[in-house]
């Protein structure tokens, strides 16, 4: 191991990978213990209601079923802080899909064919599940997500559009979308007395306990909350969810370890999605081609569950010099499953939008959009005023602009073919907040010449523990190879979860402190360590959490080649390009695979993914990877990222922003624009699948009322 691979910026291979390709490594649901139990929960089969009969007595006979809990005999639990956890506690149904059952048996086998045999009666009441951007029931709640005030205004917004040179004002709309991790949500708890142990795939242990705690009234340092592999969450295990309530529930019931893993069909009503968006957006223009109004209108759903908006506005605030700006959220209570958090919440859905817009509007004014996002370059942040931290959107477009030959771009739509294939592409920017909180990590020094480094932080396929490791040597002026990080376990400490691209820059701050104070420690230390070695602790807070003067974001460019088959209808991304600047990049080879994959889930929601809100039965028609459909190997052909070296000293030690987001937001507009180039069609509603684009196709060629003759 050479010197430059003991330090940040080196591409430091993963830990893990190995436990990972050879099997090795273990998930929350392959936890064995003896006598553990498997169960398989029971949906409601109607939109809204309440059970009215619990018939479990065919269930019970089977063979192998242990016991059914329902809200008859299910263990009295405190409310949780999030409703969403309260189930098996009232008859009452808020939704399709909501658990009214579960099945406890001796093997996973069993407990699904108990779970079918459990027969329940409702008395059915009316629901709606329609989302529509006039709905009578809309209202401005009083945040969004995040704790964003739900509307700001700036100057004249509505005058200054009336008397602009141009003005643009469009519709857009995303459907609702839907995490699927590769590992669904799992758990597995087992009761010792009056101590709780559970292995539950989460994004973070700490909050897990915290509700645990609540909901079982025990004392927290009673429960202990490990999560130490997770396969994949992108927000849907940014919170405590139903299967650790269940399993806990269950084991506490039966007096044995118990795993609940949801089947991947139940995912979409209980661990969260992400809510459609209507959007509208009003543009208007000089004779200069700079914005001299900006107004962004999203109007979202919510369940009656628990209230959850969409931030779809909020970038708005952050990307163009607008002097008369405003920004509204409305929502509307439906009978659906509570939307969640989903890989870059608002930001991605409110820059698809955004970005398709500033893009019509620079066709219409004849600006090129690359020159035209750079014309719209604000000095500070639109919204709050402050100085931007760091901000190289404009070296990130033209960065991308050189590798990606846009120049040799004919603006024209249309303009390039190769036989039925219409040839475009496009542009969008980017742009994610930087996030940050309180976290505890300790630094130990072994007698042997090794430091073990303890945090809770969560590893969810992102390359945790390895950079973590960097970021521990490189303040300890050590090898990596020295370095031994224990994270995933609530016992160590309170730790944010790994979410909001602020993980590493939580953790990493704490273990970089931690580590800083340990060397101060030996530097006075004589003589050889003691038998335990020699601990350092730090504590960030109030100093992670502390207000800052400036506007912190990362930003970045998506460019997009694509092709579009004029007989199918078939887009295909042929080419997709992100130049982002992200601050110091802690190691190429984890964030190359942040971006990427951010990148290829942009993609899917540009062109295949998509879910359908029946309104009869008030159920999500997709439910399953047969139905909605992620992209494929063959989806995803020339993907690039590449960032700038940016030098930004008012984040925190380590000069890092967060990338496990970035890499969607704009991803899914540039694909958009691209299809508008090579077809001279603007699709305004995502995703485009073939039959859309075809149907656009044929509109275009053979105007309203010449179709058929």
């Amino acid at each position: 191991m050479t010197a430059t691979e003991t330090v940040l910026g080196a591409p430091a291979e993963r830990r893990e990978g190995r436990e990972k390709v050879t099997g090795t490594a273990r998930y929350a649901a392959e936890y064995d213990a003896p006598g553990r139990a498997q169960a398989w929960p029971v949906s409601a089969a109607v939109a809204r209601g309440r059970v009215t009969g619990v018939d479990t007595a065919a269930a019970l006979a089977l063979p192998g079923v242990v016991a059914v809990l329902t809200h008859e005999n299910a263990p009295r639990l405190a409310d949780p802080e999030d409703p969403t956890l309260a189930v098996l506690q009232s008859p009452h149904v808020p939704h399709r899909g909501w658990f009214v059952g579960l099945v406890v048996a001796e093997t996973l086998e069993a407990a699904r064919a108990g779970a079918g045999a459990v027969r329940i009666t409702y008395e059915t009441e009316g629901h709606d599940v329609t989302l529509t951007a006039s709905h009578p029931e809309a209202y401005v709640p009083e945040t969004a997500n995040g704790g964003f005030p739900s509307v700001t205004e700036q100057g004249d917004p509505d005058g200054a559009f009336d008397s602009s040179a141009t003005r643009l004002d469009v519709e857009y709309r995303t459907p609702p979308l839907h995490n699927h991790p590769m590992e669904p949500h799992s758990s597995t708890a087992q009761w010792a007395g009056d101590r709780l142990t559970v292995h539950s795939s989460s994004q973070g242990s700490t909050a897990v306990r915290a509700e645990l705690a609540r909901m079982f009234g025990l004392p927290e340092d009673r429960i202990t909350v490990r999560a130490e592999h997770v396969g994949g969450g992108f927000g849907s295990k940014g919170t405590p969810r139903v299967d650790v309530v269940l399993a806990a529930m269950a084991a506490r019931l039966t007096d044995r370890p118990v795993t609940v893993a949801l089947p991947r069909r139940y995912l979409p009503a209980v661990v969260g999605h992400r809510a459609p968006t209507l959007h509208r957006l009003r543009l208007g223009a000089g004779t200069d081609g700079r914005l001299t109004s900006l107004v962004h209108e999203v109007t979202t759903q919510t369940s009656r569950v628990k209230e959850f908006v969409e931030q779809a506005a909020v970038p708005a605030r952050v990307m163009y010099a607008a002097p008369a700006l405003r920004t509204l959220h409305r929502v509307v209570r439906l009978d659906v499953p509570t939307p969640s958090w989903m890989r870059a919440p608002g930001e991605c859905p409110g820059m698809y939008a955004l970005e398709s817009a500033v893009d019509e509007l620079a066709a219409e004014l004849g600006v090129d959009p690359v020159e035209w996002r750079i014309r719209n370059e604000p000095e500070t942040e639109p919204d709050s005023g402050k100085p931007f931290s760091s901000r190289h959107l404009v070296e990130c477009l033209r960065e991308g602009a050189r590798r990606f030959g846009w120049e040799d771009r004919d603006p024209r739509p249309r303009s390039r073919t190769a036989g039925p294939l219409l040839v475009g592409s496009g542009v969008a920017a980017a742009t994610y907040p930087v996030m940050v909180s309180p976290c505890v990590a300790s630094a130990r020094a072994l007698p042997d010449g090794g430091f073990l480094v303890r945090v809770n932080a969560t590893d969810i396929g992102t390359g945790a523990r390895t950079v973590l490791a960097q970021i521990a040597a490189d303040a300890l002026g050590t090898r990596l190879d020295r370095v031994r990080v224990e994270v995933a376990d609530s016992g160590i400490g309170f730790a944010p979860m790994a979410g909001g691209s602020s993980g590493t820059a939580s953790w990493g701050w704490a273990v970089h402190e931690a580590c800083v104070r340990l060397t101060g420690l030996l530097a006075g230390h004589s003589g050889p360590l003691p038998d335990e070695g020699i601990t350092a602790d730090a504590d960030t807070s109030g100093t992670a959490d502390a207000e800052s003067p400036f506007a912190r974001h990362a930003f970045g460019a998506h460019f997009a080649e694509v092709t579009v088959d004029t007989v199918s209808g078939e887009v295909r991304v042929t080419r997709l390009l992100g130049v982002f600047a992200a601050g110091r990049i802690l190691n190429p080879r984890t964030a190359r695979s942040q971006f990427i994959g951010g990148m290829t889930m942009g993609l899917g929601m540009a062109l295949t993914e998509d879910s359908t809100m029946d309104p009869a039965f008030g159920d999500f028609a997709e439910s399953d990877l047969a139905s909605y459909h992620v992209p494929a190997h063959a989806d995803v052909a020339a993907l690039e990222a590449h960032w700038l070296d940016e030098d930004d000293g008012h984040l925190n030690p380590m000069g890092s922003k967060g990338i496990g987001e970035i890499g969607i937001v704009g991803s899914a507009a540039a694909v958009g624009n691209a299809v508008h180039h090579a077809t001279g069609i603007r699709f305004r509603e995502l995703p485009l699948t073939p039959d859309r684009v075809l149907t656009g196709l044929l509109e275009h060629e053979h105007p309203a009322g010449m179709l058929g003759v």
